[in-house]
């Protein structure tokens, strides 16, 4: 499983800045009526187990919102397609 670590250090390591499409903007897509693509939907829901299954993991109220609060980065600024592995829900 890719940690949160790995996520965030992939998205603040790339050497060019472009704009990519962010599970924040699937969910506004979705919100807007567009149909979105069966990978597009399996993206939203492993970001879904993989949000729950982090804050879940939190043993403290300030951890939780530090955690929420790097969460809400990868949701923002993180490419969906790095939530297309199997694995990162478990």
């Amino acid at each position: 499983m890719e940690s949160r670590i790995d996520i965030l250090s992939k998205l603040f390591s790339k050497s060019t800045k472009t704009l990519t499409t962010s599970i924040n903007d699937l969910r506004d897509k979705e919100f807007s009526g567009q149909k979105l693509s069966s990978e597009e939907k399996f993206a939203l829901s492993n970001f879904d187990k993989y949000r729950i299954k982090v804050l879940n993991s939190q043993e403290s109220e300030e951890a939780f919102h530090e955690a929420y609060r790097k969460i809400q980065v990868i949701a923002n600024l993180g490419d969906w397609h790095d939530f297309l592995h199997e694995d990162l829900g478990k």
